[in-house]
């Protein structure tokens, strides 16, 4: 049986949309949770996200360090290794489930601009931009859940499940509102 992945990005430190996302992953009952970097802190050009608590949401991280693959965001800074039980520091990870083959990043390094090494790479997969979206270009598919805290661009806080070779577009509600 393939397993379920629940994807999401842009954490940026609030305590209560991780907490939403931890609830959304229990309720999908995923196998793991994809994480697609700034997972603790807001950054210079974000308002701090409502429920702002850094320490906390390492808290609420760390039971899960088991399910978790997590790459590195522009935001995430070494300190934040010493208090997360999983490992951040990558910059990008290939991953592949079922018959896809996946380039997992950030999207401030890689991106739809800045491409990487892609052979074999059906699916471009980054956050950064807090805008959910699905583009198909020549030779691969690029793919953003947008951001669980600090939604742009009139998209909504939410989080990507993958299984079976399809991805779901969900609010923190679990409605869905895209599939590809």
């Amino acid at each position: 049986m393939a397993e379920k992945y629940l994807i999401a990005s842009d954490i940026h430190g609030s305590a209560l949309y991780c907490q939403k996302m931890l609830d959304a992953f229990e309720r999908e009952d995923a196998d793991h949770m994809i994480l697609l970097g700034d997972l603790l802190y807001h950054g210079p050009r974000n308002e701090l996200p409502g429920g702002y608590d850094t320490k906390t949401v390492a808290q609420l991280l760390n039971p899960y360090k088991d399910k978790i693959y997590a790459v590195r965001g522009n935001c995430d800074a070494e300190v934040d290794q010493m208090v997360l039980e999983f490992p951040i520091q990558a910059d990008y990870m290939l991953l592949k489930s079922g018959h896809l083959m996946m380039f997992v990043t950030h999207g401030h390094l890689y991106n739809e601009s800045q491409l990487p090494a892609m052979d074999a790479v059906d699916v471009l997969l980054h956050g950064h931009t807090h805008v959910a979206c699905c583009r198909r270009h020549e030779g691969y598919t690029y793919i953003n859940p947008g951001s669980v805290s600090l939604p742009k661009e009139g998209t909504k806080r939410g989080y990507i499940l993958l299984e079976d070779g399809v991805f779901v577009w969900k609010d923190l509600d679990g409605n869905e509102y895209m599939r590809y």
